[in-house]
């Protein structure tokens, strides 16, 4: 983690580095503000006043992870920036963050059922549809962001959860799985009929006499 400049940015990287540093040998139901702020430094009314409580800590930490360990590439290719993506999010989950970063957001999450996307879900999927739609701007065809989430983000969060971490040609093999899938193929088939629709649909073009 690389320290930020700003008095705002060091609390922040100071109280996350501590939760983080206190999961390597502690539960999740372990953790307290007062140990938080013991081992940042920060003092526990400032830390009470930003956050409140530690699964509100918790969920900015998870938050703040994926933009700090995977951003998104922009390599001028579909398959560039998702080859860019699902490797990135191998090798953080790989790392000795990546499953503290997981126990974090899991704790996280409300119990209840009917409960929406969390806010990390919602933020991610924003930033993979931006991703996709450069690539559709490009003139390429992406898949849906639900697919690229089903068949690629899903199984590498799986695999870290509750296996052994994929690495980056296990990454790679999702995304080939993800482009030749019958949705991606499907598009790739509707493309050129779509190009050519406009002018063979004109009725000037083929009226008698034309």
């Amino acid at each position: 983690m690389q320290r930020p400049h700003g008095r705002s940015a060091r609390i922040r990287y100071q109280v996350h580095r501590a939760v983080i540093d206190l999961l390597r040998d502690r539960t999740v139901g372990e953790l307290s503000i007062p140990l938080v702020a013991e081992r940042s430094g920060v003092h526990q009314a400032t830390i009470y006043r930003r956050w409140g409580s530690i699964p509100v800590l918790l969920g900015d930490l998870a938050a703040a992870g994926p933009a700090r360990t995977s951003p998104l590439p922009d390599t001028g290719t579909l398959r560039g920036d998702l080859d860019g993506y699902a490797t990135a999010v191998a090798d953080s989950l790989a790392g000795p963050l990546g499953v503290l970063m997981l126990q974090a957001a899991v704790s996280n999450i409300p119990p209840e059922p009917g409960r929406g996307p969390s806010a990390i879900l919602r933020e991610r999927t924003r930033q993979l549809q931006d991703m996709l739609d450069r690539a559709e701007a490009r003139g390429e065809l992406p898949p849906s962001v639900d697919e690229l989430l089903e068949l690629v983000v899903a199984p590498l969060y799986f695999h870290a959860l509750f296996g052994q971490p994929a690495d980056a040609e296990h990454a790679r093999r999702l995304v080939d799985r993800l482009l030749a899938s019958p949705a991606t193929r499907q598009l790739g088939k509707a493309a050129p009929a779509a190009r050519q629709r406009p002018a063979d649909a004109d009725p000037a073009a083929t009226a008698p006499g034309s």
